[in-house]
């Protein structure tokens, strides 16, 4: 799963497929020649104590899980709250889309559409049902598959998000070239490229460790891959957005000393709020990631188990805080989204009339008797 999810401390210790001999040896199990043995607890973060050690099997110290249910209770009202909202926001973007058929709608949509995969799939699938309800009971062949979906729809979104940018900045430094080449059909065309990319690299990500279970030091595939996730989702885009968003704050800047008014659009507040939110909620979980790689391992410091937690919650916060971008950013969104919400409740409304009251077809303006219709 990406990066983790809620593990239960009590849950008994199971045993995986591709586990080595030293994980066999599980706490109060019958092993094959040898009397049933109950291991007393070890110092956290610690090996098998010394005074034991040759009458108890070697198992290393597991960090319990210090912020408990939280982390379910957040996931919960994360999905309940921002998967409806998300909903909504891609109904209201894509009538925009297709009244103004402007590029930056387009990239809005995707993003969206690209943020309600990722909390079907990381939020729901990975952390309430696989970590909570399942208890990580699964076959590692369904986890390691959906380790691709997630890691595919991180970068996926991330992704849209710099062909955003690049838009923008294109839009605003470069205005002919824009008008000359942005349409529709091209922004399709490179939305679609960049879905087919993500989905790509999410493939080598199935081999993605477990950082709950891996008792051993990390791999050359493993450090690999996790460099690559912190590459392709972090450092690469964060970069492309320091850049792009230097030179349109720049350009602005000049027109402003130029005497003519730095007028900011819509659409670039909007992608300087985007850009800027998922910097800030992002970078705690890529800190973390690096810091249980090369300091100290998730399942050996309740400290650093407690940190990926909180680093998990910020990052799949920023799937939930754009509707509220756009509605403070945007009157153009606002009433969109009063015309989405109006759109499906007057269905309802008509459908809970009583029978035989219905809509006259026929107007009858004031003053004219009764019966002269329109």
């Amino acid at each position: 799963m990406l990066g983790g999810s809620y593990r239960d401390p009590k849950k008994k210790p199971q045993v995986t497929p591709d586990s080595g001999p030293r994980s066999m040896r599980l706490e109060g199990q019958e092993t094959a020649g040898q009397p049933r043995v109950t291991l007393l607890p070890t110092p956290n973060g610690s090996g098998s104590s010394q005074e034991f050690e040759g009458h108890w099997p070697e198992i290393p110290g597991r960090s319990p899980c210090v912020a408990g249910v939280i982390p379910v209770i957040y996931y919960s009202i994360l999905l309940g709250l921002g998967l409806p909202v998300n909903l909504l926001t891609a109904v209201a973007l894509a009538r925009l889309a297709a009244r103004t058929r402007k590029a930056s709608y387009y990239y809005l949509l995707a993003l969206t559409a690209s943020d309600i995969v990722t909390q079907v799939v990381i939020v729901f699938v990975g952390f309430l049902l696989q970590g909570a309800v399942l208890a990580r009971e699964v076959p590692q062949a369904v986890v390691r598959t959906a380790n691709i979906l997630e890691f595919a729809a991180n970068h996926a979104s991330v992704w849209i998000a710099v062909l955003l940018t690049i838009d923008r900045y294109d839009a605003l430094c470069h205005p002919l070239h824009h008008r000359a080449a942005s349409s529709p059909g091209r922004t399709r065309r490179a939305i679609t490229i960049v879905l087919g990319a993500a989905l790509l690299t999410g493939i080598p990500f199935y081999w993605w460790l477990d950082v709950w279970r891996d008792a051993d030091p990390p791999s050359t595939l493993d450090e690999v891959l996790k460099w690559a996730h912190c590459l392709t989702v972090y450092f690469i885009p964060c970069g492309i957005f320091l850049v792009t968003n230097s030179a349109i704050i720049c350009r602005l800047r000049r027109r402003g000393q130029s005497g003519l008014r730095p007028r900011v659009g819509k659409s670039t507040a909007i992608l300087l709020g985007v850009t800027t939110l998922f910097t800030f909620l992002w970078a705690p979980r890529i800190f973390v990631m690096l810091f249980h790689l090369y300091v100290a391992p998730v399942h050996r410091d309740w400290r650093v188990h407690l940190a990926l937690d909180v680093a998990n919650m910020a990052a799949m916060l920023n799937t939930a805080v754009n509707f509220g971008l756009y509605c403070f950013v945007s009157k153009t969104f606002r009433v969109t989204i009063q015309e989405v919400i109006h759109s499906a409740h007057l269905p309802c409304s008509l459908g809970s009339r009583p029978e035989g009251m219905g809509v006259e077809p026929m107007l009858t303006p004031p003053g004219l008797p009764k019966g002269a219709e329109l």
